[in-house]
């Protein structure tokens, strides 16, 4: 009687550890690769559902997106300048079956592939263009990460080059060329300033020339302005009518004098 008891203790134990074997619950962002006596069967859940217990083996799979950074690279660009870059990744599983059977370690795999694939993409550019063109870089990174890693399961939907560490020297002869870019700008404006203003100083002659009575005007608003002014000296302009004048009244060179008028005895 006691050992038929027994027995049937240990029978129900086994049916319960065998059934808490069975039953599998995954979450929403998990799947469970089944694999029976060694060969895939496929992928389950979300939810509950149940496997052979012994004969059937599960492999859990995230599918949310990982966010992974890239260790800082020691990168030489095309021009031949040493950089350190560090970027960041961010990827995840869309093929469960494909992410355990066709790569060990997924999320290794990633890693080191986007590490290589940064090191050699940035050495094709120039230092300019790593600075400047930090869009088109990032999708070429992701657009070849993302080609590779497309067999293991995985997607790679974005690639960011967070930062770029120039040399000391580097960085001083950068500053050197932007104030040097910035003098020249601002010659250039001040160079152009002047020219509009002879152009405009030009224009407003010929006006004046054409209008004399502006141009007496013009000298009679220069002598008010001047006048109200608490100076000792006044420069008065004289018009040009009275200087061809005085140029025509003035004897020529080798010319005789007029003749002096005989005064009586």
């Amino acid at each position: 009687m006691n050992s038929g008891l027994v027995g049937l203790l240990f029978g129900a134990a086994v049916l319960l550890l065998l059934l808490s074997m069975s039953v599998k619950v995954v979450p929403e962002y998990e799947r469970g690769v089944i694999f029976r006596l060694g060969r895939i069967i496929g992928a389950k859940g979300p939810g509950l559902f149940f496997i052979i217990p012994v004969v059937d083996r599960m492999v859990r799979v995230s599918l949310r997106t990982i966010t992974m950074d890239i260790p800082p690279q020691d990168v030489i660009t095309k021009d031949n300048v040493t950089v350190r870059v560090n970027a960041v990744t961010y990827f995840n599983v869309v093929d469960p079956n494909r992410s355990v059977v066709a790569i060990e370690n997924h999320v290794t795999g990633t890693s080191q592939i986007a590490q290589t694939t940064l090191r050699s993409i940035l050495g094709q550019v120039d230092l300019d263009e790593l600075l400047v063109n930090r869009d088109e870089i990032n999708q070429r990174l992701q657009r070849i990460i993302d080609d590779v890693t497309n067999p293991w399961g995985v997607k790679v939907t974005l690639v960011e080059v967070k930062d770029v560490e120039l040399p000391e020297a580097m960085r001083r002869a950068m500053a050197r060329q932007a104030e040097a870019e910035r003098d020249r700008r601002a010659k250039v404006i001040h160079a152009k300033g002047e020219f509009e203003a002879a152009q405009t100083l030009a224009d407003a002659a010929q006006r004046l020339e054409g209008h004399p009575a502006a141009m007496h005007l013009r000298i009679l608003s220069t002598m008010a302005e001047v006048s109200s002014e608490r100076n000792s000296t006044l420069i008065f302009p004289l018009p040009m009518e009275v200087l061809r004048l005085v140029d025509m009244l003035r004897p020529q060179d080798g010319a005789a004098p007029p003749p002096r008028p005989v005064t009586p005895a």
